[in-house]
């Protein structure tokens, strides 16, 4: 007895310095989720990329220079310092869920304000432990909500980033979000370099919105074109919310991300959300009772044949539909997201998408 009652002590203690309770520490690991950096212990695992279009998170402040004033406390949100207190709590909560209640390693987010916001977030949320940085560049946007990318330092080495600016050549006056690009090394395995994107609403409607997508497709295009032709070998992962579907244009005739895998070549680009739609018709965003996918991790062939250590399919792809990210549709039955607005009024929800995940695998050599 008093051997059993010395093994089962041991393996409390060690279980005790899990990378839950410190995640600074990230020797031990107990969840295949989350990365090890010792290679002698783990040779191969999955790590979280999460996409997430958090739906206004709006700091409760008025920015002189941009459209900000319905998220002010005298504003037609009447957003106040609690409610925005409440939306930074649900942002970490439903991250480290779509984790596995483990850390992603990277986070895409759009419809942020500003660095203020993200502050807060890693700071003083649940997401503190974990020790993010983020990158984040003030675009032009009018409402003043841009792209921004969570990572964890001690598996992402950022080695460049930088915004690309839309500047539309049929329209001189308007402006949009800008696309966020970051490269760095994963892991000390090969470097990842990622586009972060919200491409123009379908305000105005379909056709009169769509050269707008149309052109961001069209830069996108171009960057991943100079980039593949100096090296092919690049892992290239883009994800966004697109406003588009993955079969629509600028995706599937411009950006030419093929919704199929054959065939198949190094440099071409395969949506993942296409291809998952084929047997998985689920949908990130709901209006009135159709389901539509504009959230979407495009990656290039090379990263998903992982020649170089690191690797991502058809099969690493999901949304995250957890309970509290959705409640019942009595208008138009099924479910609906639960939404921190709905209509002019406040609902204490999360968000109007879902977030979506993309396993990483890492291969240790």
């Amino acid at each position: 007895m008093r051997t059993i009652f010395i093994f089962l002590l041991l393996s409390v203690t060690l279980t005790s310095f899990s990378d839950d309770l410190f995640p600074g520490s990230p020797e031990v690991i107990f969840n295949e989720n989350r990365a090890n950096l010792d290679s002698l212990k783990i040779k191969s695992q999955n790590v979280s990329v999460i996409f997430w279009n958090v739906e206004n998170l709006y700091d409760p402040y008025d920015d002189t220079t941009k459209l900000d004033d319905e998220f002010t406390a005298g504003g037609a949100k009447h957003w106040s310092y609690s409610k925005f207190s409440v939306k930074l709590n649900h942002v970490a909560k439903t991250l480290l869920a779509a984790g596995g209640w483990a850390a992603p390693v990277i986070v895409g987010l759009c419809e942020v304000e500003n660095r203020y916001v993200l502050n807060k977030l890693i700071y003083e949320t649940p997401l503190k432990p974990w020790r993010y940085k983020f990158i984040h560049h003030e675009s032009p946007d009018l409402r003043g909500v841009d792209a921004a990318m969570l990572y964890r330092p001690s598996a992402f080495k950022v080695l460049f980033s930088r915004s690309i600016a839309i500047r539309y050549p049929f329209d001189t006056v308007s402006q949009t979000r800008e696309i966020l690009m970051v490269k760095g090394l994963l892991f000390g395995c090969d470097t990842l370099t990622l586009f972060i994107n919200h491409w123009p609403s379908r305000r105005g409607g379909y056709l009169g919105s769509q050269p707008r997508r149309n052109y961001v497709a069209s830069v996108l295009r171009r960057l991943v074109d100079s980039i593949q032709d100096k090296q092919p070998e690049t892992n290239i992962l883009i994800m966004g919310d697109f406003n588009d579907e993955p079969e629509n244009e600028s995706l599937s005739k411009i950006l030419i991300a093929c919704n199929d895998t054959v065939p198949f070549h190094d440099t071409t680009l395969y949506n993942l959300m296409g291809i998952r739609n084929k047997t998985h018709p689920e949908g990130t965003l709901k209006y009135r009772d159709q389901w539509s996918t504009f959230d979407q991790f495009v990656v290039s062939g090379v990263l998903m044949k992982g020649l170089s250590g690191i690797r991502a399919g058809v099969r690493n792809v999901r949304i995250f539909r957890s309970s509290f990210l959705l409640e019942d549709d009595n208008s138009y039955f099924g479910e609906k997201l639960n939404r921190t607005y709905s209509g002019p009024k406040y609902h204490g929800g999360f968000s109007d998408h879902l977030p979506v995940i993309l396993e990483i695998h890492i291969a240790k050599p």
